[in-house]
């Protein structure tokens, strides 16, 4: 069990609506259902200080030179590394012994079209044994840049990982010994976990009835 994890203080309601819809796209026809949930929670983009429990202790150890943003909630930690430096401070969470994040957990994609400049995400998930630890690192690109270093000679679990994050959202990354797609067919147009991919594709023939593309169904919009 985690020790001493600051308590998670729900959102206000007042504060200010992100985005509406379960994927925050318009003009694509939203067959979720989901066309009318409203998300009233804004990014929170930094937590000040004391962030409770170890998470103090292991911003220190890191060192707030390695660290744009840091963001605690929920009960967990996010730290936001740039991305020319982010090779160095994933080896130092791994390396330093008062850190010791010897495990990761894998890598993510996440897509933000809103946030202009900061587009994409790489999110890492890491774990230390050691300390019995839980950290989030997260690391931005442009959408008009999008390479990120790759953290393979880290942590050498991330040559699919990152593999993954790159056919499904398009994040280049740079030093990766063979950045081919995983999942989708070699030739195929574009990454499907983006929030701009259109939603589009074929009928499906289910039990002897066929399913129309997603752009043909009903808008729950």
């Amino acid at each position: 069990m985690t020790d001493n994890l600051p308590q998670h203080t729900p959102a206000p309601q007042d504060e200010p609506i992100a985005r509406t819809g379960m994927f925050g796209v318009t003009g694509t026809g939203d067959t979720s259902g989901y066309g009318r949930l409203v998300v009233r929670r804004a990014p929170q983009l930094d937590t000040p200080r004391p962030y409770g429990g170890y998470f103090d202790e292991l911003v220190d150890g890191l060192g707030e030179d390695l660290v744009t943003r840091v963001v605690v909630d929920r009960g967990e930690l996010t730290l936001h590394v740039a991305r020319e430096r982010l090779v160095e401070a994933m080896r130092k969470l791994r390396d330093d012994p008062a850190l010791r994040f010897e495990l990761s957990l894998g890598v993510s994609g996440v897509h933000y079209p809103e946030e202009t400049g900061e587009e994409l995400r790489a999110v890492y998930h890491l774990c230390s044994i050691t300390h019995n630890r839980r950290v989030r690192v997260e690391v931005a690109a442009p959408d008009s840049d999008r390479h990120i270093p790759s953290t393979v000679s880290v942590y050498p679990t991330h040559d699919w990982h990152e593999r993954e994050t790159y056919d499904f959202f398009g994040i280049i990354f740079d030093g990766h010994p063979a950045l081919t797609r995983i999942e989708m067919p070699d030739d195929w147009d574009g990454h499907p976990q983006r929030k701009d991919y259109p939603l589009g594709g074929i009928p499906v023939e289910y039990r002897g009835a066929e399913i129309p593309a997603p752009d043909q169904r009903r808008s729950y919009a």
